[in-house]
Parts: C-alpha cells; sequence; structure tokens
C-alpha cells in the first residue's frame, strides 16, 4: 500500500484535473522568442506581409476613411479606376520589421464625428493583435498620423467606385 505523505497530490484522476499545458496548447505569447527560429529552422516574414496586414486590420476598425496623404489617396483613385487593377493595401503603411520586432507607421484620414483618440487606441489593438498573431513578430509600435478628416458627403472612395466611361 503506498502512502501520499501530506502536502502531496495524488495522481490526476478525474476528481483532479491537471492543469500542465503541452507545447501545442502554450500561448504563442509565452513562447514568441523561439517562434520565428527553432531548431527546425527559421521563419523570415518580409516587410510588404506586415504592411499589408497592417493596412488590413486597420480598414477593419469602424471610423477610418482611407489611407495615405491627399496625393497618395488621389493615385488610389485612379488605379482603381483602371479596369483589372487593384488597390493596395498597404497604402499610407509604413513598417520597419526586424528578425523579432515590428514597428508600424500609418498615415490615416478619419470619418467626421469619431473620436480620434479611440479610433487611434481600436487600432493599434486590431493591428498589434493581428500582426503577432499571423507572424509571431512582436510589435514594438504603431504610430498613427491623422492628416485629413472625412465630411459627410464627400466620399472619395464612393468616387473612385464608379464605373470607367471608356471599357
Amino acid at each position: 500500500m503506498t502512502t501520499i505523505p501530506s502536502g502531496a497530490s495524488a495522481p490526476s484522476s478525474p476528481e483532479t484535473p491537471r492543469n500542465e499545458a503541452s507545447a501545442s496548447t502554450r500561448s504563442p505569447v509565452a513562447t514568441r522568442d523561439s517562434d520565428l527560429e527553432t531548431s527546425q529552422g527559421k521563419t523570415t516574414v518580409a516587410d510588404p506581409v506586415v504592411s499589408k496586414i497592417a493596412g488590413l486590420a486597420t480598414k477593419q476598425v469602424t471610423g477610418v476613411a482611407g489611407f495615405g496623404s491627399g496625393a497618395a489617396r488621389a493615385m488610389g483613385a485612379v488605379r482603381e479606376r483602371i479596369p483589372g487593377a487593384r488597390a493596395s493595401s498597404s497604402q499610407g503603411v509604413a513598417v520597419e520589421v526586424g528578425e523579432r520586432q515590428a514597428a508600424i507607421d500609418l498615415t490615416i484620414v478619419v470619418e467626421y464625428g469619431v473620436a480620434i483618440v479611440e479610433l487611434a487606441r481600436s487600432i493599434r489593438r486590431n493591428v498589434i493583435g493581428s500582426i503577432e498573431q499571423m507572424t509571431g513578430l512582436e510589435v514594438v509600435e504603431v504610430n498613427i498620423s491623422v492628416v485629413d478628416l472625412q465630411l459627410p458627403g464627400e466620399d472619395t472612395a464612393e468616387q473612385a467606385r464608379q464605373p470607367a466611361r471608356v471599357e
């Protein structure tokens, strides 16, 4: 007969669940340092990949009317009018990507009436979460420049989506 000393726990049974995490169930944040470089190889993530993720994550936040300065938005509107062309998902997004970290700079246009401080907080949360989850990189900063305000009835994106006069 085996006795269990006081203070020790009995082997795991249905009444005493185990709280050990296996390697596959651990949080990615806890193992971030080893996510991109393991004994089986090294993963690198290119700047355009991080830029696209940041741009798409920013667009998902309600209150963002567009990206880039006036000239960049004008070029984007022209690009959208060309049949078969696609709008850039990284316009107004600049990134610096290192081996384990990334820094993001966003240039955005905000819809009138949106609280800019709250919008910036939501953008940072969404961008950081998306990049860290998808790439394993640690996002050290997300700088946001608000360069314009879109007034009601001033929808440049709708004007750009109008069908071309010539096909």
